[in-house]
């Protein structure tokens, strides 16, 4: 997990699903665009076996965002790195998601 940009907040990378693909599909390309891991720099090593769902608290919800988010399904990851840490590239992105 890393320290998020400009922010006093730690997160996972984490994204959504493009339509065509698998939540590992979506997995591997999130994690390359947010850290430069690539698969051969990690091993899987589990995930949950189904989707974890949770809906907002209605006091959560932020009604005038767009989308309007009202809970997520998620699948989760295990890796272990395997490649060496000088694998990371965390300005893959234009905008990074995470700080070094």
């Amino acid at each position: 997990w890393g320290r998020r940009t400009g922010q006093d907040a730690w997160q996972f990378p984490q994204g959504g699903m493009r339509a065509h693909e698998t939540p590992e599909q979506a997995m591997y390309r999130e994690l390359d665009e947010e850290t430069g891991l690539q698969p051969h720099h990690v091993e899987l090593i589990g995930r949950t076996r189904g989707w974890l769902r949770y809906r907002l608290p209605d006091r959560y919800i932020r009604r005038r965002s767009r989308p309007v988010c009202i809970g997520q399904k998620q699948c989760w990851f295990m890796l272990r790195l395997v490649g060496d840490e000088d694998c990371f590239d965390l300005n893959r992105c234009e905008r990074p998601e995470f700080a070094e």
